[in-house]
C-alpha cells in the first residue's frame, strides 16, 4: 500500500509492532543498575529517584509508572510499551529505544539527548522541554501529542512524521534532517533552526505561517 506521503517523494516512517507477550507482575523492590527485565509488567509503580542505569527492558510494559528525577541513562527498551507514564525530570541520556510505544505520557523535562529512538511511537499526552539534542531518530512518529519547546538542536532525523500533534517552541538548531514529515503537524511553531529544515516537507499553509522566520533567515526586510 503506498501511502499518501511516498506518492509525493517523502519516505513514511515505519512503525513499531509491539506484540506483548503474557506479562509476569513486576514484585521487585527498586530498579537495579544494569538491571535486566524480560516479559515484566511494572503498573502503578513509584519508581521516582532510582536508579536504572544501563537497565535492559525487552517485551516489557510500564503502566502508569512516576518517573520523576528516575535514573536511566543508557537504558535499552525493545519491542516494550511505556502508557500513562509521568514524572518530571526523568534521565534516560543515551538510552536505547527500539520497536517502543510512548503511550499518553505526561512528562517534564525528560533527558534523551544522546539518544537512539528507532521504531518509536509516541502518541497522545505532554511532553514539556523534550531534550533530543544529539539524538538519532529513524522511523519515529508522532502523533496527537503536544510538544512544548523540544530541543532536536544537533539531531539526526530520518523518516520522522509529526500527525496531528502540537509543536510549540521547537529547536532544530545544526539538526539534520531527511524525509521529516511536518505536514500534519496541528500547530507548528520554531523558535530556532528554520534553516536546518532542509529535509523536511511541510504545507502551503505551514510556509506561510513560517514565512517570517525564513525572511529573517535570510536578511530579508518586508516593509508595507
Amino acid at each position: 500500500m503506498v501511502r499518501k506521503g511516498q506518492e509525493q517523494g517523502v519516505k513514511a516512517a515505519r512503525r513499531p509492532e509491539v506484540r506483548l507477550p503474557e506479562l509476569s507482575a513486576w514484585t521487585g523492590g527498586e530498579l537495579e543498575p544494569d538491571g535486566d527485565y524480560d516479559g515484566v509488567e511494572l503498573a502503578d509503580a513509584d519508581l521516582a529517584g532510582q536508579e536504572g542505569i544501563g537497565a535492559r527492558f525487552m517485551d516489557c510494559a510500564l503502566r502508569r509508572c512516576a518517573l520523576d528525577e528516575t535514573g536511566l541513562a543508557k537504558a535499552r527498551f525493545l519491542d516494550s510499551v511505556l502508557e500513562g507514564v509521568r514524572g518530571v525530570g526523568t534521565d534516560l541520556s543515551g538510552a536505547s529505544l527500539r520497536d517502543v510505544e510512548l503511550l499518553e505520557a505526561r512528562l517534564g523535562g525528560v533527558q534523551l539527548h544522546g539518544s537512539v529512538l528507532e521504531r518509536v511511537l509516541v502518541r497522545g499526552g505532554k511532553i514539556d522541554y523534550l531534550n533530543l539534542r544529539a539524538a538519532k531518530l529513524k522511523d519515529v512518529v508522532f502523533e496527537g501529542c503536544v510538544l512544548v519547546e523540544p530541543d532536536f538542536a544537533g539531531a539526526v532525523l530520518e523518516r520522522v512524521e509529526f500527525r496531528d500533534c502540537v509543536l510549540r517552541g521547537a529547536d532544530f538548531t545544526g539538526a539534520r534532517l531527511s524525509d521529516v514529515d511536518l505536514r500534519g503537524a496541528a500547530e507548528l511553531g520554531i523558535a530556532r533552526g528554520v534553516e536546518a529544515l532542509a529535509g523536511a516537507v511541510i504545507s502551503p499553509g505551514q510556509l506561510f505561517e513560517l514565512a517570517p522566520a525564513l525572511a529573517a533567515q535570510v536578511g530579508l526586510r518586508v516593509v508595507a
